[in-house]
């Protein structure tokens, strides 16, 4: 039996989407990105945003809004891939890098669009 979720740090996608994040921000501590201050932030900025908008959105309350933010939340995880991609490019990272954390972003995204159905045919009561 699962257990019900009561709040945002309940949720499998926002834990997963928390690890996401500090894991980048340790790939982005290291030389190259470390100091390309704008990709660093941009890359911050965009996996911080996946785990934010998850918990904005649940703590709205209306599943309309939810919806709205965990769409934005799967925006930040594909900003997220490309930003790789172009770290990749620059040399920043190694193509083994740029798989395994592309691969985490591809799973976090589906992992949302997967909650959006359950939360888009969730019964509304009676």
């Amino acid at each position: 039996m699962k257990k019900k979720v009561e709040c945002f740090e309940d949720l499998f996608i926002w834990q997963k989407a928390v690890e996401f994040a500090a894991e980048i921000y340790v790939l982005t501590e290291r030389k190259g990105l470390k100091t390309d201050f704008g990709m660093k932030n941009q890359m911050r900025n965009a996996s911080v945003s996946i785990s934010s908008n998850i918990a904005e959105g649940f703590e709205r309350r209306s599943r309309k809004e939810y919806l709205n933010f965990l769409n934005i939340a799967k925006g930040s995880a594909g900003e997220i891939r490309s930003q790789l991609f172009v770290s990749y490019k620059l040399g920043y990272i190694s193509e083994v890098e740029l798989t395994t954390f592309r691969e985490q972003a591809k799973f976090l995204s589906g992992s949302i669009t997967n909650h959006m159905k359950s939360v888009f045919g969730a019964d509304t009561g009676p």
